[in-house]
C-alpha cells in the first residue's frame, strides 16, 4: 500500500515518557513532510497508552517503522502483541532502522565528515538475550574500518566488550553512539563509561540525529520490507 499510514515507534525513557514523546514527534514531522501521501504519527513504548491511541486514530492497514537498532524479540514478539492488543491486527511491522544498510553507510559518512580521526569507537547498547544487536555494531565498525581505513571497534553498555574497558587514549579518537535517540544511555551512561576507560577524544551526537535520517527512513518506509520474522545474526556484506 502506497499510503498505507506509518506510526514510529521507539523505546522511549521511562523515567520521562513525555520529553521522549516530544522528541520523536519531531522527526515524525520531519518524515511526515517527506511522506506527504500518507498520515505519520510516532509513538514511544515507554508512554503508558499512546501507541493504542494512534494506531486507533491512524486507521486499518498501516505499516510500524521500529526506529530500534536492532532486530529481535521487540520487533518479532512485542510490537506484534502490542498491534493486536489495540485491534491492529492488519498492521505490519518494517525492518527497524539499525538493520538498514543505508543507515550503516550513514555511520560511515559521519566519521568520515569528523574530520582527522585516528580511531572509531562505535557505542552501542549490546544485549545479554541475543546476538543480534551487538553482530550489527561489530558490522559497522567493520565497515567504518574497511572504508576509511582507521581502527574501528564496536564497545557496549550492556555487554563486552564494555564501554569502560576500551583502549581509545588517543586525542584523535571519536566515538559514535549508535543509538535512535539522545535518552540517558547517551547522555549519562556513555560519557560516564569512557571516562572510566580514560577516553581522550570526542564523542559525536548519536546516529539517530542526523538531519539526513529522515529521508533514509522514507527510502525504508516506501521500500516496505517486513521484519525478518527469524531469529538471525547479521549476515549481510
Amino acid at each position: 500500500m502506497n499510503n498505507a499510514p506509518i506510526l514510529i515507534v521507539a523505546h522511549g525513557q521511562p523515567s520521562d515518557p513525555q520529553k521522549a514523546e516530544d522528541e520523536l514527534a519531531l522527526l515524525g514531522r520531519a518524515l511526515g513532510a517527506l511522506l506527504p501521501e500518507r498520515a505519520v504519527e510516532t509513538a514511544t513504548l515507554a508512554a503508558p497508552g499512546v501507541m493504542a491511541k494512534k494506531l486507533a486514530a491512524l486507521g486499518p492497514g498501516g505499516r510500524v517503522y521500529p526506529l530500534f537498532m536492532a532486530g529481535g524479540w521487540f520487533t518479532r514478539v512485542l510490537l506484534p502483541k502490542r498491534l493486536a492488543e489495540a485491534g491492529a491486527e492488519d498492521w505490519h511491522v518494517l525492518e527497524p532502522m539499525g538493520c538498514d544498510p543505508a543507515v550503516h553507510d550513514l555511520a560511515v559518512r559521519i566519521v568520515a565528515e569528523t574530520g582527522h580521526v585516528t580511531q572509531v569507537v562505535l557505542a552501542a547498547h549490546g544485549s545479554g538475550q541475543s546476538p543480534v544487536p551487538s553482530d550489527i555494531a561489530h558490522h559497522v565498525a567493520g565497515l567504518i574500518s574497511a572504508r576509511l581505513g582507521v581502527a574501528a571497534q564496536a564497545a557496549f553498555i550492556d555487554q563486552s566488550p564494555r564501554l569502560a574497558e576500551v583502549q581509545a587514549k588517543e586525542t584523535g579518537a571519536v566515538c559514535l553512539p549508535f543509538f535512535a535517540a539522545p535518552g540517558g544511555h547517551v547522555t549519562q551512561d556513555i560519557p560516564a563509561a569512557l571516562a572510566e576507560a580514560g577516553f581522550a577524544g570526542r564523542i559525536l551526537p548519536p546516529l539517530g540525529l542526523d538531519p539526513r535520517l529522515p529521508a533514509l527512513i522514507a527510502a525504508a518506509v516506501r521500500k516496505g520490507a517486513l521484519v525478518c520474522q527469524e531469529e538471525c545474526r547479521w549476515r549481510r556484506p
